[in-house]
């Protein structure tokens, strides 16, 4: 979308879809056997066959809806690979890698900065522990930054200084909601558009990252607690089409209302494991 394209979409209130690219990673190795967050349950069955079936739909969607879908190969042993989100945080072709909380995840991290150094992007190492794009958002020029639960505050600063860009701290205080993209939904990202716009749950943030939220975003969608509860939130939105939890109906209808297209794709089977739509989608953006 050219600039005085996309000030035309924000005079008019028209929503404009842009293609993307996204990575994914199939869950063929997806189970629940460890417990790192509140939604997994190690003693509940998992169905690794209906997790492929639930994740070939999104992937099929986004391809549907025009956008370029990179795949990394799943390694057994790692099932949260399913979530490609937290493999790091990619603007201008570079790549900031992710450095996970949890030993049973951070074999993730060199994986996923192989696979970024194999297709041509400038790879940065992690000094401070990170789970990419789990915890960083690109909202129009600025990102937002969620700590509280997995990534360090530390990672903030190294994360502003390698992009120049103004990074947000926003602290999570509800560990069901313990990633950022579990929390906020991007609707609008794309650089310069005026007002960008978000969508988030408050109850998940302390007070002083609600004050910014209600300061910043004064026209934010408010979703409520029960489609949040179902990471409503955890969408992809391309400007126009956003890709939601099937079940996440009042979201659904609020999206409409502001003049969105919501997609509702179910993947019950990897929420599970405490991840939805966004967790299972990196964005990839080339400079």
């Amino acid at each position: 979308m050219t600039n005085t394209e996309t000030m035309a979409a924000g005079q008019t209130g028209a929503r404009v879809p842009t293609t993307r690219s996204y990575l994914m990673c199939r869950p063929d190795f997806f189970t629940v056997s460890y417990k790192i967050n509140p939604w997994m349950e190690p003693t509940k069955p998992t169905d690794t066959a209906k997790a492929l079936a639930q994740w070939q739909v999104l992937y099929d969607t986004y391809v549907g809806l025009g956008h370029d879908v990179q795949l990394i190969d799943p390694i057994d042993g790692l099932p949260d690979m399913v979530y490609s989100a937290n493999g790091g945080f990619v603007i201008d072709n570079i790549a900031y890698g992710a450095s996970f909380t949890h030993p049973e995840r951070m074999p993730e991290g060199p994986a996923y900065m192989d696979w970024f150094r194999s297709h041509g992007f400038d790879v940065r190492v992690p000094r401070n522990v990170n789970e990419g794009e789990g915890d960083f958002l690109l909202v129009g020029d600025t990102i937002l930054a969620g700590t509280g639960f997995r990534s360090e505050s530390q990672s903030h600063s190294e994360v502003a200084a390698l992009f120049g860009r103004e990074v947000v701290t926003l602290t999570l205080v509800n560990p069901n909601f313990y990633h950022l993209d579990t929390a906020i939904a991007v609707l609008d990202p794309i650089a310069g558009e005026t007002p960008a716009n978000i969508a988030y749950l408050p109850s998940a943030f302390d007070d002083r990252s609600l004050e910014i939220l209600r300061d910043r975003y004064p026209d934010a969608i408010i979703v409520s607690e029960e489609d949040a509860s179902i990471l409503g939130l955890n969408s992809i939105s391309d400007g126009y089409n956003v890709v939601i939890a099937k079940r996440a109906v009042g979201f659904e209808r609020q999206l409409r209302e502001r003049g969105y297209n919501p997609i509702g794709v179910d993947l019950s089977e990897l929420l599970l494991g405490g991840g939805g739509v966004k967790c299972c989608t990196l964005e990839l953006r080339r400079a």
